[in-house]
């Protein structure tokens, strides 16, 4: 595999169409190398427009869809950020690079200890692994002005919009398979919280996601 064809390819081809033009963003894709963050089976398959499996029902989001969660989020260097699933540990070494400091939770730990060898070998210093569930912990050293779920939930609810600080902002996937909302979520105040839709996906569901309460008759 060719990866700097490939990767430009990507860029090209599936990003660039996705309507992402910050060229923040694109020049970080072109930088930071995704295939390594790829597990070796899967390595041929880096670049292409698909949820690459990580194992344990665990799954890679496609690139357009980092590359729109990137733009949306609209990063800035002093930001600090909070990414609900580790997984590859490539988005976690793209938001480490764009922000100031992330904390990245992962419910398996085995993810997480990939993903400190690969953010070390990177140099990437500004990252605070920890493992967990996402939804039943609340990280002690927020409010964050950013957060990235990286998997999709049934049902919205207030425990990540509750994390964000005064116009912080919340990119999180929303719905049942096979459509599902990608949206963006801003805090206005105290108790207010603006919505945005993004896009139509479909993504793996979050491990440990609340789900919506089913009537038994």
């Amino acid at each position: 595999m060719n990866a700097e064809q490939a990767r430009f390819n990507m860029i090209e081809q599936q990003i660039r169409p996705w309507e992402v033009l910050d060229q923040r963003v694109l020049e970080l894709l072109t930088e930071v190398p995704r295939e390594v963050f790829v597990p070796a089976e899967f390595r041929q398959l880096a670049f292409a427009d698909m949820c690459i499996p990580l194992g344990a029902g665990e799954f890679m989001m496609a690139p357009k869809v980092e590359a729109r969660l990137l733009q949306a989020l609209a990063i800035e260097p002093k930001d600090c950020i909070l990414e609900i699933g580790t997984g590859s540990a490539y988005l976690t070494a793209l938001l480490a690079t764009l922000g100031s400091q992330v904390t990245t939770l992962e419910i398996n730990s085995e993810f997480t200890r990939r993903a400190e060898i690969l953010l070390g070998r990177r140099g990437i210093t500004n990252v605070k692994l920890a493992v967990g569930n996402g939804f039943e912990t609340r990280d002690s050293e927020g409010p964050y002005h950013v957060i990235a779920v990286t998997g999709s939930v049934p049902i919205l609810t207030q425990h990540f919009q509750q994390q964000l600080t005064l116009k912080g902002r919340l990119f999180i996937v929303v719905g049942q398979s096979p459509i599902m909302d990608a949206r963006l979520i801003r805090r206005a105040g105290p108790s207010e919280w603006t919505s945005e839709s993004l896009f139509e996906t479909d993504l793996p569901q979050l491990h440990g996601a609340p789900q919506p309460c089913r009537f038994v008759f």
